[in-house]
């Protein structure tokens, strides 16, 4: 992680790395310049020339495009004589939409906002959750508790997470208590524990408010597994725009470290753990386990082939346990109550809870706490009904990787294995609404363009796939081919998911394919 950190300093105090700059910290370091010029060339965070005054950076994803108006853009135009304007992949501010980032500063919404040159993001609002168990008290008393025998914590924990069926929440859903149970059981030392904070997918942004909220959880989550599997070190892996919310992690480590719960008597258990930042210099692709694993070993950010796993074979090759911030934030909760108190919360024979992100035509979006099992229309009643009160047309339940649903499919519940039975995927609980009057293939268009860009470029069937997709798919919204050469589509989506490295280019003509499918009077004709 030295030669990633070192670039991000010496970017924040010069404003960028130039030719010298490159060859000053080579020698420093004692590395090739072939391999800082192929660090910088990758990350989108680092750049060669130097800023401006001001820079600007607006999203121009899904969500954000749906909320640009008249209004959004004339303010936008304002800046362009004072700042440079730079469109971007998703800042994980769909709620903000449009969002945009003022000198690496995130604004509140653009449109409440007369005075561009006064955007000060607005104080964390103090909210209450279910899930924490410390709501009336002290945090972190769990793990103090179970600390002192760590056979006792570590079968407390396995045994919990089992029963709970608490999977994961990044996305793909995998057991949590088989995770954890699998990495202790590895001989090899050491063992790392990584908190996956790098929600970078259009209309994901719930882990931003678990870790505005409920740090103390996150940590503790950390804590439990680092005890539970034998690691001594754990990692938040940040994104990088999500600034705000690395000021109030710092200050919860700060303050975990205070109170015992970090450091080398870790909640009073006699062993080593302790948790880093590490800020992320850029990329949707970072949220893929390994590739996230490749920028902590000061390479570029490149998937790797599995097997091996992280679990056996992770950062610096050893055993490592990556959940995301969601993940580590239930499994707190659930060891501090029980399995039994995790599944009475869900609804019908659904168990548990969970954190969903609504966006897109909804009179409030934002994040809610919820029973696994709450359905789409009443989440879509959370968010204060449709916008407008129009009617609804199409929803993405899972983020940009899931597949289009209809009007017609709102009363699923949000739950796993629920919307793969209707032909889509809870992924991270990032529901996207459209509302009638919505231009699904343009959206749809949006989806894989934001795809294609962030393709790490590595694996050929992505890197090459993506791009005549998203050539298709233009040439088609210009009337300048024919509508039937849109069936090459799902041939293309086939070899894609087949042949892709990594799960960006397994699902990402997703969202196309499955707007063809179930509105094909959008396609044009």
């Amino acid at each position: 992680m030295k030669i990633l950190r070192r670039l991000t300093e010496l970017q924040h105090q010069r404003g960028h790395l130039d030719d010298a700059t490159l060859r000053e910290l080579a020698r420093e370091l004692n590395v090739p310049l072939y391999r800082l010029e192929g660090l910088v060339s990758f990350y989108p965070a680092f750049r060669r020339t130097p800023t401006p005054q001001s820079e600007v950076h607006v999203c121009r994803d899904v969500v954000c495009l749906m909320r640009r108006d008249a209004q959004s853009d004339a303010r936008q135009s304002q800046l362009v004589a004072a700042a440079e304007v730079t469109e971007v992949s998703c800042l994980g501010r769909c709620d903000c939409a449009p969002a945009a980032m003022v000198d690496h500063e995130p604004t509140s919404p653009l449109t409440l906002h007369d005075d561009w040159s006064d955007m000060a993001e607005p104080p964390v609002e103090t909210r209450t959750f279910q899930c924490d168990p410390y709501k009336n008290g002290t945090p972190y008393q769990s793990v103090q508790s179970l600390a002192s025998s760590i056979v006792s914590l570590r079968e407390k924990c396995v045994q919990e997470l089992t029963a709970s069926g608490l999977r994961g929440m990044g996305g793909a859903g995998f057991p949590t208590g088989r995770k954890w149970e699998l990495v202790a059981a590895e001989p090899v030392a050491p063992k790392y524990v990584i908190c996956n904070a790098d929600e970078s997918e259009p209309g994901t942004f719930k882990d931003r408010v678990i870790l505005e909220q409920l740090p103390h959880l996150v940590l503790e989550g950390m804590v439990l597994a680092g005890l539970s599997i034998g690691a001594e070190s754990g990692i938040v892996y940040l994104r990088h725009e999500y600034t705000r919310e690395r000021r109030i992690l710092e200050r919860a480590i700060h303050r975990a470290r205070e109170l015992g719960v970090l450091g080398d008597n870790a909640a009073g258990s006699g062993k080593r753990f302790d948790v880093e930042i590490f800020v992320s210099p850029g990329g949707y692709i970072l949220g893929e386990e390994t590739a996230l694993l490749e920028a902590l070993e000061d390479k570029r950010g490149e998937p790797r082939n599995k097997p091996p796993y992280p679990g056996t074979h992770g950062l610096w090759g050893k055993p490592t346990l990556i959940n995301n911030v969601e993940s580590f934030a239930m499994a707190t909760s659930i060891v501090s109550h029980d399995a039994d108190w995790w599944k009475a919360q869900g609804v019908s024979s659904h168990a548990g809870l969970k954190f969903v992100c609504i966006s897109g035509d909804v009179e409030n979006p934002g994040v809610w706490e919820v029973p696994m099992g709450t359905t789409v229309d009443s989440l879509i009643e959370m968010a204060g009904g449709m916008k407008d009160g129009r009617p609804l047309k199409a929803f993405l339940p899972g983020g940009a990787s899931s597949n289009f649903l209809t009007a017609r499919h709102a009363d699923t519940p949000m739950d796993f294995d629920a919307m793969r039975d209707v032909g889509s995927m809870m992924g991270t609980g990032a529901l996207i609404v459209m509302a009638e009057g919505r231009d699904l293939f343009a959206l749809a268009t949006n989806l894989v363009k934001f795809f294609r860009n962030e393709s790490c470029g590595k694996c050929v069937p992505c890197r090459v796939g993506s791009e005549k997709a998203v050539g298709l798919l233009e040439a088609a919204s210009a009337e300048s081919s024919a509508a039937n050469e849109l069936q090459l589509l799902p041939e293309l989506g086939d070899t894609l998911e087949q042949t892709s490295i990594c799960g960006l280019g397994q699902v990402a003509l997703n969202p196309i394919l499955s707007m063809m499918q179930h509105f094909p009077e959008e396609i044009p004709s």
